[in-house]
């Protein structure tokens, strides 16, 4: 498994996904998810959009295979909202290989219940 690009140059500029992958699988997906965010995802993006608490923060954002709710790219630090979905044990399962993988690229993840 390949790892992201490191940090060099203007953060609105970092991928941290192949185009490949980004345009085959993962474009339509996250925008999707960006124009329908749960109640949790929306009140939160609120809060962290605009650099509201000191940090440049995107939403349903691409990291290797994954979409990951919110990203600080800087802090290399993600978070997650978990819906009902992801209590289901196929899901926990695949959370769980998730949070390993990106734990693995170098990202820390804060993940919280709706």
């Amino acid at each position: 498994m390949e790892t992201p690009p490191k940090l060099s140059g203007p953060q609105e500029h970092i991928y941290t996904t192949d185009p490949h992958t980004w345009d085959k699988r993962l474009k339509a997906y996250a925008r999707e998810n960006r124009k329908a965010p749960t109640p949790a995802e929306n009140l939160l993006w609120q809060q962290l959009r605009g650099n509201k608490i000191g940090a440049k923060f995107r939403r349903q954002h691409a990291i290797d295979f994954f979409i990951v709710d919110f990203i600080c790219v800087a802090a290399k630090l993600t978070i997650e909202l978990d819906g009902e979905i992801h209590a289901a044990p196929e899901n926990a399962e695949y959370d769980l290989g998730r949070t390993f993988t990106l734990t693995e690229l170098g990202y820390r993840e804060l993940r919280f219940t709706n």
